[in-house]
C-alpha cells in the first residue's frame, strides 16, 4: 500500500509537471509567434507640444481678463460656451467659463481646398502601405495615448466641461480599444476574400478586395471631443486613406492638440503628416467642404436637422455619408426574481447609462420602461442616488471630493427641457427633483442643469418622443414584455437599446423585437466597448462605423472575376457558342433557355437538370442557319 500511495503521489506531480510544462511551451510559442509577426511594428515613443493650459503652472488668472477683442458680455450669449463674434471663435470652458486661449480663425473655402489638396498627395503614397507599417502608426497611438491619458482628459475636460471619469470611460477607454481591436483584427476585415462561384461558371474563381477610397471626410460631434475627433482617423488610416476631420466649433480648441498628436505619431513612423487634416470652420464653409469633389465618404456624427444639410450638400458631388444621429434609446428593465434580487446593480447602471456625460452621449439611455413588479423598488433605488449627484467643475474640484457630473455644452437648450418637463408634469409625469437649469454657487459662470428624476411618463408625451441629451432618469411602466416593446419602438428613434433581465425567453424576445442597430443585454453601451459595428436605423441614421463594417464602409469594395488556376492549365475559358455569335443564329434563343436550364434547374431536381441537358445539347447540334 505504501508503494501504491508513492507511486500514484509521483504519478500525480509527474502529471502537473507535466501540464506545467506544456503550458511553458505553448507560452514560450505564443510570445516566439507574436515576436515574430510584429518585427517592425513595434511602437515609437515620441513628443509634441503638451498646451500650457494643461499644465499645473499655467496661471488662469491672465485668460480671465478680457483682451479687448473679446465680444462684450451684452453681445454675448451667456451662459454658452462657444461665441461667435466678429467672424472669429471664442472657446470657454463650460464646467466654469474660464476663457481657455486666443480666439479661433475658423477655415475659409480656400484653406479647405489647401487640406484636401495636401491629404490627396500624402494618400498617394499612404496607399502603398502594408498592414504592418499601419499598424506601428496605431501602435504608437496606442503608446502615447496610455502614457499621456492625464493631458488627454484633462483637455477634454477644459472643453466639454466634463468629469474625470466620463472622460475616461468616453474618450480614453474607448479609443484605446479602437486602436487595440483594429491591430488585432483589422487586416483580417480588409483581407481578400475568396467567393463562392456556380455551375455555368465553375472555371472562374472569384475575390472580393478592400481598396483605399482616398480622402475621405468626418464631421463630428461635441460631445467627445478627443474620440470623436481620433475614432474616424484610426479607420480612414488602417484602410489607407487620409482624411479631414472637421471638428464641431463648440470644442475646437482641444483639437490642436489632439491633431499634433495623430500627425505626432504619424512623422515618428516617417510617415507624411499632411494625411490627417483639422478643418475647424463655420457653417457657411461647412457647405463647401461636405459638397467638395475632392471627398471621397463623409461620416457625419450630429442632429437629424445638420444632417439633411449635410446629405444635400454632399449630393451635389455624389459623395456617400454614414449618418449617426442620435436616438431615444430605451432600457427596458424585467420584473423576475433574479433581476429584481439584482437590482441594486441594474440601477447603477441605469444611472451611468442616464447620466454619463451629464446624459449628453448619443447611445444615453433616454427611457428607463420598467415591469410592474420591479418599477417602485427602482424608483426607490435611483431617487436618492439621482439627489445628492454633486455637479461641478472637476480640475477646480478638490481630488477627495470630484463632481459626479460635469457642465451642458451650452445653454441653449435650457428652456426647451424645461417646457418639454413642465408639459410632461401637466400631462400627469411626476416630478421628484431637478427640471430645472442649476446654478452652481462656486461657478456662477458654469452652464449647469439640475439632475431630473421624472416618472409616471407616458408614449404620448413630447418628452418621451424628443432626444434630450441632458441629464433626464425618464421612467415609463409597462403592463408586460409586450406592452414595453411597444413603448420601446414608440418613436421615430432607433440607435441603441438595453434589456435587464434573467428570463432568457423574455431577454430573446425584447432583443429580437425591439427596433435599434444595438442592443446590450444586463449592461448599457457595451456594444461600443466591444468595437461592434456602430449605428442605427429609422430616425437615428443609415451605416455602420466600427467593427469590419466600419473598415469596408471607408474602402472600394472591388469585385474581380477571373480564370481559375486549373482552368488556365487546361485551357479552359469563355467562348461564345457559334450560335450566339453575331448574326445569332435562328436557334439562338433555344440555346439560351437550355442554358439557363443547365445551369440553375438543377436546384430544383435531377431529372429536370437532365432535361435541360439534353435540350441544351439538342439546340448546339442543329444545323446553322446561313446568315438573315
Amino acid at each position: 500500500m505504501l508503494f501504491d500511495d508513492i507511486s500514484r503521489c509521483c504519478d500525480g506531480h509527474l502529471a502537473i509537471s507535466g501540464i506545467l510544462f506544456l503550458l511553458l511551451i505553448g507560452a514560450l510559442t505564443a510570445i516566439s509567434t507574436h515576436v515574430f509577426f510584429t518585427v517592425g511594428e513595434s511602437a515609437v515613443r515620441f513628443t509634441v507640444p503638451i498646451p500650457p493650459q494643461l499644465q499645473s503652472e499655467y496661471r488662469w488668472s491672465r485668460e480671465h481678463e478680457d483682451k479687448g477683442d473679446e465680444p462684450p458680455d451684452e453681445a454675448r450669449p451667456c451662459p454658452i460656451i462657444c461665441t461667435v463674434y466678429h467672424g472669429r471663435i471664442y472657446p470657454r470652458c463650460p464646467a466654469d467659463g474660464r476663457r481657455l486661449g486666443p480666439p479661433v480663425t475658423p477655415a475659409n473655402a480656400s484653406a479647405i481646398d489647401s487640406a484636401i489638396s495636401a491629404a490627396a498627395q500624402a494618400q498617394v503614397e499612404w496607399s502603398q502601405t502594408s498592414f504592418a507599417e499601419r499598424r506601428r502608426v496605431l501602435r504608437t497611438l496606442l503608446r502615447y495615448v496610455l502614457d499621456h491619458q492625464e493631458q488627454i482628459v484633462a483637455a477634454c475636460c477644459l472643453d466639454s466641461g466634463k468629469t474625470k471619469i466620463d472622460a475616461c470611460f468616453g474618450e480614453i477607454l474607448v479609443t484605446v480599444e479602437k486602436l487595440q481591436w483594429t491591430i488585432k483584427h483589422g487586416a483580417r476585415a480588409l483581407y481578400r476574400s475568396r467567393r463562392p462561384t456556380n455551375l455555368l461558371m465553375c472555371y472562374k474563381s472569384n475575390t472580393v478586395i478592400y481598396e483605399p477610397l482616398g480622402v475621405v471626410a468626418a464631421c463630428v460631434s461635441w460631445n467627445y471631443p478627443f474620440h470623436n475627433f481620433i475614432s474616424p482617423v484610426i479607420s480612414a488610416l488602417f484602410a489607407g486613406n487620409a482624411i479631414v476631420v472637421k471638428p464641431s466649433e463648440q470644442t475646437c480648441w482641444s483639437t490642436f492638440y489632439f491633431i499634433d498628436i495623430i500627425r505626432g505619431a504619424l512623422r515618428a513612423c516617417n510617415h507624411s503628416s499632411d494625411l490627417v487634416q483639422n478643418v475647424v470652420c463655420l457653417p457657411e464653409a461647412a457647405d463647401y467642404l461636405t459638397s467638395h469633389p475632392g471627398l471621397n465618404h463623409i461620416t457625419f456624427i450630429g442632429s437629424r436637422e445638420i444632417a439633411h444639410k449635410v446629405c444635400t450638400s454632399a449630393a451635389k458631388s455624389l459623395t456617400p455619408v454614414t449618418v449617426e444621429l442620435g436616438g431615444k434609446d430605451p432600457a427596458i428593465v424585467l420584473d423576475d426574481p433574479t433581476t429584481i434580487r439584482t437590482i441594486d446593480d441594474v440601477a447603477s447602471i441605469l444611472m451611468r447609462g442616464v447620466f454619463q456625460s451629464a446624459g449628453q452621449n448619443c447611445i444615453g439611455t433616454e427611457r428607463v420602461i420598467a415591469l410592474p413588479a420591479i418599477h417602485d423598488r427602482l424608483l426607490a433605488k435611483v431617487l436618492p442616488k439621482i439627489t445628492s449627484l454633486r455637479l461641478g467643475s472637476v480640475l477646480h474640484s478638490s481630488p477627495n471630493n470630484p463632481p459626479d457630473m460635469g457642465a451642458m455644452i451650452s445653454s441653449r437648450s435650457f428652456s426647451r427641457l424645461e417646457n418639454l418637463i413642465s408639459s410632461a408634469v401637466a400631462q400627469g409625469a411626476t416630478l421628484h427633483c431637478g427640471g430645472r437649469r442649476h446654478s452652481h454657487p462656486e461657478y456662477p459662470h458654469g452652464i449647469y442643469f439640475a439632475p431630473t428624476l421624472l416618472s409616471n411618463v407616458t408614449p404620448e408625451m413630447e418628452i418621451a418622443q424628443a432626444e434630450l441629451f441632458a441629464p433626464v432618469f425618464l421612467l415609463m411602466k409597462a403592463g408586460d414584455v409586450e406592452s414595453a416593446i411597444r413603448i420601446a419602438n414608440s418613436t421615430n428613434y432607433a440607435l441603441g437599446a438595453s434589456v435587464f433581465g434573467h428570463n432568457r425567453c423574455d431577454v430573446q424576445k425584447c432583443v429580437k423585437e425591439i427596433k435599434a442597430g444595438m442592443v446590450a443585454v444586463n449592461d448599457f453601451g457595451a456594444y461600443y466597448a466591444c468595437s461592434l459595428p456602430f449605428g442605427g436605423v429609422k430616425g437615428s441614421g443609415y451605416g455602420r462605423f466600427g467593427g469590419d463594417e466600419g473598415l469596408r464602409a471607408l474602402s472600394n469594395v472591388k469585385a474581380i472575376c477571373e480564370d481559375s488556376p486549373w482552368a488556365r492549365a487546361l485551357g479552359i475559358q469563355t467562348r461564345i457558342p457559334p450560335k450566339l455569335q453575331y448574326p445569332v443564329s435562328s436557334h439562338g434563343w433555344e440555346v439560351c433557355k437550355a442554358v439557363v436550364g443547365t445551369g440553375y434547374a438543377y436546384t430544383l431536381g435531377l431529372s429536370e437538370w437532365v432535361g435541360c441537358v439534353v435540350r441544351l445539347l439538342t439546340a448546339l447540334m442543329k444545323n446553322a442557319d446561313q446568315g438573315r
